[in-house]
């Protein structure tokens, strides 16, 4: 089938197919300027920002959205795959058949013989074939653990992985003591008026933090998402309560925004 053929194509089953030789045609001559320029480095931003909105779109449980964000996240691994294509690196069927060769390599319970029969058992016999393959049997224990991750959610699989060895608190109530711990410390770096010893200070204050998520089974994104999203909307409310007494953002004095502030969060929140 030509890829005019596929472009127009009804059947279900050739959607994937479809969506290639769409692709195809916009990068071939007389296709799209736009993406006919883009590279696999430019795309970056487009592939991160596709991510971000796909797990917004999971978050709030949005599924017609979510179909559509699937889409354009993959949209990014088809547009990487045929610019790696025209290349000559690989294509995307290589990209899948990777993949699928992986989960069967890396499923031994399921496709040969193995007794993993607990998740916990499943994520160490993964773990243990994923070094194996990559030759990681004589580096470090954490060695390339969560590469190209943001800082926090690296900190956590770092904590989580140095956890399946035992090194790890034995309950919720060390990692609190660990926190105050190092809450003091940071107090005393501020108080010696030392930057880098308060920035060190502060970073292990944070890694603290995120263990103390991991032992009570939270995932710090979401934790720090949650955050994020009531205080922008406590802020929003404080906004309002500002301009009904007449009063600007910049014009409000530090006290009244406190006011309003701790008005702001005696205030129902909004439905999400």
């Amino acid at each position: 089938m030509t890829d005019a053929m596929l472009m127009n194509a009804p059947d279900p089953a050739m959607q994937l197919a479809r969506l290639r030789a769409i692709m195809h045609r916009l990068r071939a001559p007389g296709g799209c300027p736009w993406d006919a320029e883009q590279s696999h480095e430019s795309l970056v931003p487009n592939l991160i920002e596709e991510a971000h909105e796909t797990v917004d779109a999971i978050h709030r449980g949005d599924f017609p959205h979510l179909r559509e964000e699937l889409g354009d996240l993959l949209l990014q691994v088809v547009f990487h795959s045929e610019l790696a294509q025209e290349a000559g690196h690989f294509n995307l069927d290589e990209v899948a058949r990777t993949i699928s060769d992986k989960l069967i390599r890396r499923h031994p319970h399921v496709f040969a013989q193995s007794p993993a029969a607990t998740s916990e058992a499943v994520l160490r016999q993964w773990d243990q074939i994923k070094r194996g393959e990559k030759g990681d049997d004589h580096q470090p224990f954490l060695h390339g653990i969560g590469k190209g991750l943001p800082a926090l959610l690296r900190a956590a699989k770092f904590q989580k992985k140095a956890a399946t060895v035992g090194f790890d608190w034995p309950d919720q109530a060390g990692v609190l003591a660990k926190i105050r711990e190092e809450l003091a410390e940071l107090e005393a770096a501020i108080a010696a008026g030392g930057p880098q010893a308060v920035t060190e200070e502060t970073g292990d204050l944070l890694f603290s933090i995120v263990n103390l998520t991991r032992v009570r089974g939270l995932d710090p994104e979401l934790v720090m998402r949650a955050a994020n999203a009531k205080f922008e909307q406590r802020f929003g409310v404080m906004e309002r309560l500002l301009h009904d007494a007449g009063l600007s953002l910049d014009a409000a004095t530090l006290e009244q925004m406190e006011a309003a502030w701790q008005l702001a969060k005696t205030q129902p929140k909004p439905a999400p």
